[in-house]
Order: C-alpha cells, then sequence, then structure tokens
C-alpha cells in the first residue's frame, strides 16, 4: 500500500512527525484531525501504527476516513478502508454505512454495491435516504429516485432541505413540471422556501421546463442570492434562449453585488455570447465575449474545459474562426463539446473540408462522436453539395455509433437532396421517417421545392403543412407564394381570404440596427418608415405575405 501511495498520491505537502504530543494527543484524535485537514495518507499511516482493538470499537474513525476518501477521489483507498470495516464488524453502523453510501455514489458507478450497502443498514436516517435519492439524481436514474423518496417517506422519514433539493433536480430531470411545482408547494409549506440550495434546484427545474418567467421571479424573490442562484438563473435564461437577458443578469452580478463567478458560471455566460452571436452577428456581440473571456483569464486564470470550450464555441458562431482555432490548439485536454465545437464552427463558416478533416482527427483520438457532430458534418454536406459524403454520415451514425438521427439531422439531409434536386427522395426520406409530423422538415422541403420551381410538389407539401398546423402563418405564406409564381392569383387571393378567416396572421420582420455600440430589434411594417421609404425610393413594397 506504501507504494501505491507514492505512485499516485502526494497529499501532504509537509511531512508529519507522527510521534510529536503522543502522550498529550490520543491518536484517535490525531486521526480525526488529519482527515478534517484532508491529509488522507498521514491518516492511514497513523491507523497501521495505532493498536487495531483502539480503532475496532471508533465507527466515527471510519466514517471520517471515508468521507476524506471522496473528497480526495480516491476510490481505493476507500476500498481498503471498508475492508478494515468488514473486519471491524461496523457496516451496519449508520453512520459508517452513510460513508460507505457517498463513497459508492460518487466515485463508483456500480449500483449493485451501493443498494447493498444500504440494505444491510439496520437503522436507516435521513442522510442514508437522502444518499440514495442524491446518488440516483446524480446517475440520471431519476425515475429510481423519486420511488427511493416514496419508500422513504412510507417507513416515517421525514425528508429535510438536501432531500428535497435532490427530488426537484429528479423533477427536472424528468421534465415533469407538474410534479415539481407540487413539491414547490411542499418546500413552501416547511419552510425552506428561503433555502439557497432548495431555490437553486427550482430555479433550474423551471428553467429546464421553459417557464423562464417563474425561474426569474423566484429568483427576485431571494433577498441575498449566492452565486450559485446566479448563475442558475443565468443559465435558466440562456436555456430559453433570452440571451440577453442573461447577459444583463451576469453583469448586475458583477457590478452590483460583486458575487464570486465560477468556471460553471463562465461557461454559461460564454455560451449566451456566442448563441446570441450566432442571432445577431454584429461587432457588439463579439466585443462582449471578449470581455468575459478577459475576466475568466483575469480572475480564474486558464485550463477549464469547460470554459475553453465555450470560448471554442464563441468565436466560430461569431465568423472568427481563425480565433476559435487558436483557444482549440490551447486546450490540453478536449473533449466531445470541444471538438463539436470546431466542427460546427468549421462547417458553418463555409470550411466544410476543414470540417471533416476535424471529425477524422476527433475519432483518432479516442473521442466518440455523438448527435451534435453529426449535425456539423450533415450541416456543412448540405451547404457545399456533398451528396455522397452526406448519405454516407447519415448512414453511419446509426449503424456505426448507433445514434437515432433526429430532426436537425433530418433537416440537413432533406435540404442537402433538395439543393440537388432530388425532390422525391427527400419526401420519400420524411415520410419513411418518425418526423413525418413535424414542421420543420416539410418547411425544408416546401423551401427547396420552390427553389427548383417544381410546383406541384410545392403545393402538395404547402397543403400538407397546413394540415398538420392551421395557424401556422407560414404555411399560407409559401403556398401564396407557389401559387403567385405559377400565376395562379385568384388561388392566391383565396388562400388570403381563408388566412382571415382563420384568424391566422403574419408575424412581423425585424432587422437588426447597431446604435451607440448596441444592437436594437427594428419590426419593419408594411406601413413603418422604412417600409414607406423603400417603397418610394424603389416603387415597390415588401412582399404583402
Amino acid at each position: 500500500m506504501k507504494l501505491f501511495c507514492k505512485r499516485h498520491y502526494s497529499y501532504s505537502r509537509f511531512p508529519l512527525n507522527l510521534n510529536e504530543n503522543h502522550q498529550t494527543q490520543s491518536c484517535v484524535s490525531k486521526i480525526l484531525n488529519l482527515c478534517k485537514s484532508g491529509y488522507l495518507l498521514e491518516a492511514i499511516n497513523l491507523i497501521n501504527l495505532t493498536d487495531p482493538k483502539e480503532i475496532y470499537t471508533k465507527p466515527v474513525i471510519y466514517a471520517s476516513l471515508l468521507q476524506t476518501c471522496v473528497k480526495a477521489n480516491s476510490f481505493n483507498h476507500g476500498l481498503q478502508i471498508q475492508s478494515h470495516v468488514i473486519k471491524s464488524g461496523l457496516e451496519a453502523d449508520r453512520f459508517v454505512g452513510n460513508g460507505l453510501l457517498s463513497l459508492y455514489f460518487k466515485l463508483c458507478s456500480d449500483f449493485s454495491e451501493s443498494e447493498k450497502v444500504f440494505n444491510n443498514l439496520i437503522e436507516k436516517d435521513v442522510i442514508s435516504w437522502t444518499s440514495m435519492v442524491s446518488g440516483y439524481v446524480r446517475a440520471g436514474k431519476s425515475k429510481q429516485s423519486l420511488e427511493i423518496y416514496r419508500k422513504m417517506l412510507e417507513v416515517g422519514i421525514e425528508s429535510n432541505a438536501f432531500t428535497l433539493s435532490a427530488v426537484i433536480k429528479a423533477c427536472s430531470g424528468l421534465g415533469d413540471l407538474r410534479l415539481g411545482v407540487c413539491f414547490h408547494a411542499v418546500v413552501f409549506m416547511r419552510g425552506f422556501d428561503k433555502n439557497h440550495v432548495i431555490s437553486s434546484a427550482l430555479i433550474d427545474m423551471y428553467g429546464k421546463n421553459a417557464v423562464s418567467d417563474d425561474a426569474r421571479r423566484l429568483f427576485d424573490e431571494m433577498p441575498e442570492p449566492d452565486f450559485v442562484c446566479w448563475t442558475t438563473v443565468i443559465s435558466a435564461l440562456t436555456r430559453n434562449d433570452l440571451y440577453e437577458e442573461a447577459l444583463e443578469f451576469y453583469y448586475l452580478m458583477q457590478s452590483k453585488y460583486n458575487s464570486f463567478a465560477d468556471e460553471f458560471t463562465f461557461g454559461t455566460v460564454l455560451t449566451a455570447c456566442g448563441n446570441l452571436g450566432r442571432v445577431k452577428q454584429g461587432l457588439a456581440v463579439v466585443r462582449q465575449g471578449k470581455e468575459v473571456h478577459c475576466q475568466y483569464l483575469k480572475k480564474r486564470g486558464w485550463r477549464d474545459v469547460v470554459v475553453e470550450s465555450a470560448l471554442v464555441d464563441l468565436y466560430a458562431k461569431c465568423g472568427l474562426i481563425d480565433y476559435a482555432q487558436r483557444v482549440f490548439k490551447e486546450v490540453p485536454v478536449r473533449n466531445s463539446i470541444t471538438w463539436n465545437a470546431m466542427i460546427c464552427g468549421y462547417a458553418q463558416n463555409g470550411e466544410v473540408e476543414e470540417a471533416l478533416r476535424m471529425f477524422d482527427e476527433m475519432i483518432k483520438d479516442g473521442i466518440k462522436p455523438d448527435y451534435i457532430s453529426f449535425i456539423g458534418l450533415l450541416f456543412g454536406c448540405s451547404h457545399t453539395g456533398l451528396i455522397d459524403q452526406g448519405r454516407k454520415y447519415f448512414k453511419l451514425m446509426n449503424e456505426e455509433y448507433k445514434i437515432d438521427p433526429g430532426v436537425e439531422h433530418y433537416n440537413c439531409m432533406v435540404d442537402l437532396l433538395g439543393r440537388a434536386g432530388l425532390l422525391e427522395e427527400a419526401e420519400d426520406l420524411i415520410v419513411k421517417s418518425v418526423f413525418g409530423s413535424d414542421m420543420p422538415v416539410w418547411e425544408t422541403l416546401l423551401g427547396a421545392c420552390t427553389a427548383q420551381s417544381d410546383l406541384v410538389l410545392a403545393t402538395r407539401v404547402a397543403k400538407k403543412m397546413i394540415e398538420l398546423k392551421p395557424d401556422y402563418h407560414l404555411s399560407y405564406i409559401l403556398l401564396g407564394n407557389v401559387y403567385r409564381a405559377a400565376g395562379k392569383w385568384d388561388d392566391a387571393t383565396k388562400l388570403r381570404s381563408l388566412m382571415k378567416e382563420r384568424g391566422v396572421k403574419k408575424m412581423p420582420g425585424k432587422s437588426w440596427i447597431e446604435i451607440n455600440r448596441s444592437q436594437v430589434p427594428n419590426p419593419i411594417y408594411l406601413d413603418s418608415p422604412v417600409h414607406i421609404y423603400f417603397k418610394t425610393v424603389t416603387g415597390a413594397g415588401f412582399n404583402n405575405y
């Protein structure tokens, strides 16, 4: 064990004299103090020098050692301590059992061992049950987590704040807003509504269920939110495409409250900047991203894969592919998110060959491609007409990597085939897929039909779209354009009347104009000054549809 310790661990920077003050302080107290200070190896060495009879009767020692193993991320030492626990007959002790549950759930993926430890406990307290609930949530097993919580209530154990936080996270994982709201009521009734841990979980739950208004309202009701709550509400706004509001919260957090920001905060804010750059473009967005980048370098330094991946994604989405490549080369440990950011960045900026090369390098580096990887590849193929390569990757993702194509992949394939004039093949692909009732794929096909002047198929597709979603304004607009292109003015007029009868209204178009280093949305209506000026100068207005 000493050889193992020397090779893999060096927690103590300063040598300790284990015999110092041995007369005034018992070995048990020394071991507990070493565990409290995080000196795992020194604590284990001291145990080896201590009389076993003195140790076996002290379950608190093993509980402290197990907690230290978890903090040190040392599962192997935890197993060694467990063997001492079994030898001493303390595996059924409540405190030792809770330490073993924490060890297995946080450092091991074998849930059968965690269940054995839990079932062997003679007396299970709220900590034991909460460890099981939170452990299943952390592993993505939300249904099992709620089932454990139900059993906990059946045996009469009352939940604490950490238990409720875990079950709220389980509701987030299941996407069950109704159940989450019920637990919110329980939180209020139990008087935990001011608890930061629970409030953060609730904000995250509302954000993941697209109820950003409730998430923000809950945050506004907090008297003194900590940085976790700030980061959670920023993440909730970013997840619901409210990028500008997310950045406003970040700047408020920095300037007014001077709250601490961690790597996850910076990663979330940079993601908001990147998505805002994709939507709006403009120098103002790039400038904001660079400011956050500099703040991170100043406060947190460098070398965090989450932030670095967000930086690559930011610069790629803003069109600064050279910046993205520069950051990418400096990343020492790259995960799938980092590789995907470069693949999608190259594809979106027209450098498809680089995107394909990057995909090959990712595989050589031992990183398995995922759902997002193939979106980037297929997007690049569709915009450069690489039909054979597109078919190859679309087939490869399911046959080789067992990834079921999503609506985004079908959109790219329909666009690819549509641009090549293979409209019948594109329609057949949609009909045979599980997305035959999804509007986006039909909308893509209709756009391709219009571009290829296939009025017969375009009419059929547009009618299909109206059948699927009668109140969707774009279906009528595109079909009206098809009728007018074919010279069927009467049909176009009837379609416009049908829109009015059904109460379908066209959404106004918007343009972004940069004023005083900030971008302002300007809707363009038929009677707006922009439209009137355009009509005066050119003699023609915007499309009435």
